[in-house]
């Protein structure tokens, strides 16, 4: 097991936003943490990777308390890619090249240009290397933000919604990469999704969250219209397609 959450909570001033938290995540798994606008799903990402202090409950990377871990040995295990990410006046390489500081030691190694490197031609970002990432489009900043947590080489991959400034092909590449990098590398990764239906593609496990707390997890091909019309208020139909469920949203009966 590589992510073990026990009854996690955590307050903004006296209001709760998540309420006793607990959830696992094993090795070569994709788990999606899926719930409408304003429940805590980048918050519970904040707090897994201690962004935000949680304010009850356990959070165990391999098996080792992150209360017990300072932020270099956190970022040797864990990388975080935000949904929006900070520019400056660094070169596409430079950005991605951050992503090898928990490991650097003195200076940058060739080992570490040689990743960076690895991690551009497989991304296919060849064409941004030398870009200022300030002068990135959305889209295009995101896949940089991406590579620079693969080279970060983590047993966990935290992604907050990772496609969001992407379009189609680009979700699919992006998503597909990570699904292959999680199983070829028996690594994990848990990801905030707006997207149902790009969620049910490309994760394993499912996790609703609604008013801060889980209202129901479980394997991706176990989700049923109940839950997702109970969580999103909409009527909805499971179909499968290759596969695959898919989700088709009804009308709102209330709609004007």
């Amino acid at each position: 097991m590589i992510l073990n959450i026990n009854d996690l909570t955590f307050k903004y001033n006296s209001h709760n936003v998540l309420n006793n938290i607990n959830f696992s995540v094993e090795k070569g798994e994709i788990l999606a943490i899926l719930g409408p606008n304003g429940v805590g799903k980048t918050t519970l990402l904040k707090c897994i990777n201690s962004i935000l202090k949680r304010d009850k409950g356990d959070v165990y990377i391999n098996d080792k308390d992150t209360l017990n871990m300072n932020v270099t040995e956190i970022a040797k295990q864990m990388s975080y890619v935000a949904q929006n990410n900070d520019t400056a006046k660094l070169t596409a390489f430079d950005a991605i090249l951050l992503g090898r500081r928990p490991h650097i030691k003195w200076r940058v190694s060739k080992d570490d240009i040689k990743k960076v490197d690895a991690v551009i031609k497989r991304l296919n970002l060849e064409h941004l290397s030398l870009k200022y990432i300030d002068q990135m489009s959305g889209g295009e900043l995101q896949k940089v933000s991406i590579a620079r947590a693969f080279v970060q080489e983590t047993d966990l991959f935290l992604l907050d919604e990772p496609t969001s400034n992407l379009d189609l092909k680009n979700q699919a590449e992006i998503l597909g990469l990570v699904k292959r990098v999680v199983k070829e590398h028996n690594v994990s990764a848990v990801m905030t999704m707006h997207d149902l239906n790009t969620a049910l593609r490309y994760s394993d496990k499912y996790l609703f969250l609604q008013n801060g707390s889980i209202y129901g997890a479980g394997d991706i091909k176990e989700i049923s219209c109940l839950m997702v019309e109970s969580v999103y208020g909409i009527p909805v139909e499971i179909l499968q397609h290759n596969g695959y469920p898919v989700i088709i949203p009804g009308e709102l009966t209330n709609a004007a």
